[in-house]
């Protein structure tokens, strides 16, 4: 009468083992090699530190915790990496220039970061610009966010889409794809709109104009987000199209629910104050209740938009930075070349 648990026990054994190799074999076909934190970091080599701690209040979002130790264990790696990406892709341009007898001029190299809402991507854009500025060639490099490319509260409401905004549908994504095929061709003064999370709205008749940098940085949620091909075969070109290299910033589920809701009460007792603030309505609201909203603003609409839209375009990144409870990047993950 023993018997069964036995059975239980041996299939159990039979599932682990089926699992690890499971495993193993993932890690051994996967695209990307994988680096620990203390293992990243010594790739820094001798890149200097350029970063002050005055350039860190500056560019650190509301509730990120980076400090100069993460910049120097993390993002002085990745810029030295970035370096000689950008140095191969010029070498690439000039050599093709040869082979096709032309003297086209050179265009922005173009990052793309992506991730969550709340998981630190704008900090690590703000940084990363910093950092490649300062490189001894002096870049120019300019940042662009995605949120001036989304469709007017107006026409969302009118559209019944106000509840999915930051949704792959409440972007102008043609006038998007204008901006970043107008960029790649080389073109002068491109206009981008501007967005104001003050009043949660685009910013009508006020542009951000990018002319010509040698780098340029665009951050969004949904950056990496890929259309269905249309049945005729011919290809809608998507935004990652357009990059050169393109980094995702991933942490736990529960983490980024803990962050989003953190910084919705810091914005509770700051920027909600004031009366122009689209979320004013909030500032009134005890700890208990803000929480409550908080919460229910991620389960309905992030959490939905980060399973169905953000997180399926992880494995298109070229790098991924996992980040742990306390905001530090622990993983990176580095697609092979």
């Amino acid at each position: 009468m023993f018997w069964p648990p036995v059975r239980r026990r041996a299939g159990l054994k039979r599932k682990l083992a089926v699992a690890e190799l499971d495993e193993d074999f993932a890690r051994e076909v996967s695209p990307f090699r994988r680096f620990a934190r203390d293992e990243w970091a010594g790739l820094r080599a001798d890149t200097p530190m350029t970063l002050t701690e005055a350039d860190l209040e500056e560019v650190r979002s509301l509730n990120d915790r980076v400090d100069l130790t993460e910049v120097e264990m993390i993002y002085l790696p990745l810029s030295r990496l970035l370096n000689l990406y950008v140095q191969a892709s010029q070498k690439l341009f000039n050599g093709s220039n040869m082979f096709l007898h032309r003297h086209d001029l050179k265009v922005p190299y173009v990052i793309g970061v992506a991730g969550s809402v709340a998981s630190g991507k704008s900090t690590t854009a703000r940084i990363l610009r910093r950092l490649l500025s300062r490189w001894p060639s002096t870049p120019k490099v300019d940042l662009v966010t995605t949120d001036g490319f989304l469709l007017a509260n107006s026409r969302l409401d009118s559209e019944g889409l106000l509840a999915r905004k930051g949704f792959p549908e409440s972007y102008d994504l043609p006038n998007l794809l204008r901006f970043m095929s107008a960029i790649k061709a080389g073109e002068r003064d491109v206009e981008t709109p501007l967005y104001s999370h003050l009043s949660y709205d685009v910013l009508e008749g006020k542009s951000q104009v990018i002319d010509q940098p040698d780098i340029l940085i665009v951050e969004g949620i949904n950056v990496l987000q890929t259309g269905r091909p249309p049945r005729n075969g011919r290809g809608i070109p998507n935004v990652s199209d357009y990059f050169d290299f393109s980094i995702f910033i991933d942490a736990e589920e529960g983490d980024l629910r803990q962050w989003y809701v953190e910084r919705f009460l810091a914005l509770r007792s700051g920027a909600f104050k004031d009366p122009k603030s689209y979320f004013h309505r909030y500032a009134s609201h005890s700890i208990l209740e803000a929480t409550v909203m908080a919460t229910r603003l991620w389960e309905t609409i992030n959490l939905v938009n980060l399973k169905e839209n953000i997180l399926p375009t992880r494995p298109r990144a070229d790098l991924v930075l996992r980040k742990g409870a306390d905001h530090k990047v622990r993983t990176v993950y580095l697609r092979r070349i």
